[in-house]
């Protein structure tokens, strides 16, 4: 059984408003697929290694220049509008592996080239589907819709699928092609927006019409290199410092699960750590996030649940005061998800996401 090894590299904190890499990387020396290599890295720590920067690319250059690895880039289908692809309605044979956008034909999805042309089909919040009697390619499409109803059509089920048959049928006579919001591109295996790339020359060429997964290709400096999945490499996993929880849970429960499965809620200490907490917030799904920040009616003073006093202070206009109305429920700190991001105090039973901790 091949031997892991383990070489944390712990990164320097390159601290800004827009940016704050918080990672811990960790080699594994075991071969592995694409898929299994996320999966291991899932169970063991957050997720397959992002990089983000150059300085992500740097530190993994130094431990690891000479061997190939899987880092969580992949080339995958996603819609437009951001809901989740959980139904497929592909034609037999597609998608073909070649082209990058989805157009509908008599009920089914073909991929092809994002340059054609085909009419629209739009989605807007009172209307429903809006059909758009013009062809454009894929990009003008999508840019179309956005900026006159809400994005290009997504189809999420059955239902919605049979709908927007209906819809075309009714709508074109003809039963011409139409996009809808379904394309391909990079994506983080976290998440992660996919802002900075680091491809080798002539990379990425999708040999095969079958390279949807990324390596750090060996001894180029940290390159990468599109590669098919099933193949088998050594990878490198990323633990996030801190990580968002996307659940809606009071404070107290929010508490209980960090102190459960991770270390504890974040305490924010310093501007260093607000800048770092502001990073990651933008993954909530709520407008507000919990902190680990408590006010204590007994004594009026604010406190976190580290145990350390409030020494740092970024509260909102209004927020933060010793004099808190403990009426009907205690109150606990919270960090605006946007906007400046500032501190505001919330009732405890709010149900909001929340940070924990992981050191």
């Amino acid at each position: 059984m091949a031997q892991t090894l383990y070489f944390p590299l712990l990164l320097i904190a390159l601290c800004s408003i827009s940016e704050c890499v918080q990672r811990q990387y960790h080699f594994i020396n075991e071969n592995k697929t694409w898929t299994e290599a996320q999966r291991y890295c899932r169970e063991k720590y957050t997720d397959l290694a992002t990089v983000d920067n150059m300085n992500d690319t740097i530190q993994l250059n130094k431990s690891v220049n000479d061997v190939r690895l899987w880092i969580g880039l992949q080339r995958k289908w996603q819609w437009s509008s951001g809901d989740p692809e959980l139904f497929l309605n592909w034609e037999s044979g597609q998608p073909d592996g070649k082209d990058e956008c989805a157009f509908m034909r008599h009920g089914k999805w073909h991929d092809g080239k994002c340059s054609d042309t085909w009419f629209v089909i739009c989605y807007n919040m009172s209307r429903g589907l809006v059909f758009v009697n013009q062809t454009m390619n894929w990009r003008a499409a999508q840019s179309y819709c956005r900026q006159n109803h809400i994005d290009l059509v997504s189809v999420r089920n059955q239902n919605e699928s049979q709908q927007l048959e209906k819809f075309i049928n009714d709508s074109i006579p003809s039963r011409s092609d139409v996009w809808i919001g379904l394309f391909r591109d990079w994506q983080w295996s976290d998440q992660s927006n996919y802002s900075f790339s680091y491809w080798n020359t002539n990379e990425p060429n999708n040999y095969g019409n079958n390279e949807n997964c990324t390596v750090l290709k060996e001894n180029t400096n940290g390159h990468w290199a599109d590669i098919s999945c099933d193949c088998q490499f050594p990878f490198v996993c990323h633990e996030d410092k801190l990580i968002v929880i996307q659940q809606n849970l009071s404070w107290s429960e929010a508490l209980r699960y960090c102190r459960q499965n991770h270390v504890d809620l974040v305490s924010v200490q310093s501007v260093e750590m607000q800048y770092k907490v502001m990073n990651v917030v933008k993954l909530a799904s709520t407008g507000a996030v919990w902190l680990g920040l408590r006010h204590s009616c007994a004594l009026g003073i604010w406190f976190w649940v580290s145990g350390q006093t409030v020494c740092y202070q970024n509260w909102a206009p209004g927020n933060g005061t010793s004099e808190e109305d403990c009426e009907p429920t205690v109150r606990s700190g919270a960090v605006q998800s946007g906007g400046d991001q500032t501190w505001i105090s919330r009732p405890e039973t709010d149900r909001l996401n929340f940070i924990c901790r992981n050191y």
